[in-house]
């Protein structure tokens, strides 16, 4: 339990700086970084830094394998992954920190410059992110080789992070406004100060849980993962496509997660420029903190019922039948919180499916290749999560100034046309990726809990053969 509750607190701190940094960094370029009054300078520097973040991101998300595969070779007496984690979250920390300031003025007296300094910010923030998201989650199969104690370490570990996402809902706005307010904000209002002063929150609710975890979980010691062939760098890329069932599987989770990322990003801007209640957005943190508890829970059971693969399909059903209401919410408050409960309900079922499908193919992928690649095979669902952030950041940008939903403009400013492309963007566009997910999901992805099963033991009798002789 321990172990379980460590994992879990780790999760916590590692996703509420994720949600901070996909879903909210955006909204303070847009809304307290660039407001000054030429509306035209505010636009472009907004439009490069979104820019800039899309393609640093991107770019970096290419390295992802290789960084699994630095990780998969370290050997020191803390473990592989343990040192990663670590130095990871503490520097993106800082990164962090530091990229929620206007880089003492710079942004508006040398754009240029401060430009210069966020992308080399951004990117260091970028990199060490991956080191400790790829060292976090491939810890999984590394704690050990069942499939039913695997979902025990990842149920935990979904509940620590889907609590710590959504407490970032609960308690952004009024930590941002309690921070502002003791930096001369008027009540109720918001500055860059109050901003920071939330950064600094997160991150050190991000480095205490990486600590917290790695003086608690050890890996695992066994015949299969010390029968272990170091994966050369220039190898990594192959050791991925080479396994079918992960391709597949990336693919399907790729578009559900950006629907549902890109929903999630613009849902604050739905709160406070088309419903004109940004405190009710709290209310969301609220529901989906209890949600999720409940989904996290049910899901060992459930997956043990109808198995993890029609848990995936299904919790895509529920959360079609969500975009449905939104779609049709206006601005009626209780719609759109009742729509927003039921896309977010079977989210965290939805990833564990995945998290825990992508930890069983670490063997598939040993049986089928002779490696064992464990952080360069788990690398693939966080680099998953960060492409579909950074499309969302770039899209995001681009629809709030196409939407005109930038500064401190009112529901009513929103011209038709402007609502129209916003609502595209979160509701129907979403919508078609779901339902092609779900049948890419049915169709090719072929690992079940009991197919597993054989791959291990396929696996021990081989080993077991290689040692008799």
């Amino acid at each position: 339990m321990k172990k379980y509750m460590s994992f879990a607190l780790g999760a916590f701190g590692h996703d509420a700086f994720y949600n901070t940094l996909s879903l909210y960094f955006v909204m303070f370029v847009t809304s307290q970084l660039f407001t000054t009054s030429d509306a035209g300078f505010n636009t472009r520097m907004i439009g490069y830094v979104t820019l800039l973040m899309t393609v640093i991101r991107i770019t970096e998300i290419m390295f992802d394998p290789m960084i699994g595969g630095v990780v998969d070779n370290t050997n020191t007496r803390w473990g592989k992954f343990k040192p990663w984690l670590l130095a990871g979250t503490i520097v993106a920390s800082l990164m962090l920190i530091l990229i929620f300031t206007n880089f003492g003025g710079l942004a508006i007296s040398q754009p240029m410059l401060y430009l210069v300094l966020f992308a080399i910010a951004f990117l260091i923030l970028d990199v060490f992110y991956s080191f400790s998201d790829i060292a976090l989650w491939s810890m999984l199969p590394a704690l050990s080789m069942d499939s039913k104690e695997r979902t025990k370490f990842g149920t935990f570990s979904r509940f620590g992070s889907t609590l710590g996402a959504q407490s970032v809902i609960i308690v952004i706005v009024p930590l941002v406004t309690l921070f502002s307010g003791m930096f001369g904000a008027h009540h109720g209002e918001q500055n860059a100060m109050g901003w920071l002063g939330y950064a600094i929150v997160i991150g050190l609710l991000a480095s205490l849980g990486a600590i917290f975890l790695a003086r608690n979980v050890k890996e695992d010691k066994n015949l299969i993962r010390d029968n272990v062939e170091h994966t050369r760098f220039r190898d990594v890329f192959k050791v991925i496509g080479s396994n079918d069932q992960l391709m597949w599987l990336a693919l399907s989770y790729f578009l559900f997660a950006f629907s549902y990322v890109i929903n999630n990003s613009l849902l604050l801007y739905y709160f406070r420029y088309v419903l004109g209640h940004a405190e009710a957005y709290s209310y969301i943190g609220i529901i989906t903190c209890i949600l999720g508890v409940i989904s996290v829970a049910t899901f060992p059971s459930l997956a043990s019922k109808i198995s993890r693969k029609f848990v995936y399909i299904g919790g895509i059903g529920v959360m079609f039948i969500g975009f449905i209401i939104f779609a049709f919410a206006g601005q009626n408050l209780f719609l759109a919180l009742l729509a927003a409960s039921v896309i977010f309900f079977p989210y965290p079922m939805i990833f564990l499916s995945t998290l825990m499908t992508i930890s069983d193919l670490v063997e598939y992928g040993q049986l089928k290749s002779g490696k064992r690649n464990e952080a360069v095979t788990l690398s693939v669902r966080p680099l998953i999560d960060k492409l579909a952030g950074a499309f969302s950041n770039g899209i995001v940008g681009i629809v709030a100034i196409g939407a005109g939903m930038t500064g401190n403009v009112k529901p009513s400013d929103i011209s038709a046309s402007g609502l129209f492309q916003f609502k595209s963007f979160m509701f129907y566009i979403p919508m078609v990726l779901l339902i092609i997910s779900a049948v890419i999901f049915l169709w090719k992805v072929t690992l079940t809990e009991e197919k597993h099963a054989d791959v291990v033991r396929e696996l021990r009798k081989k080993l077991g053969d290689k040692s008799a002789d």
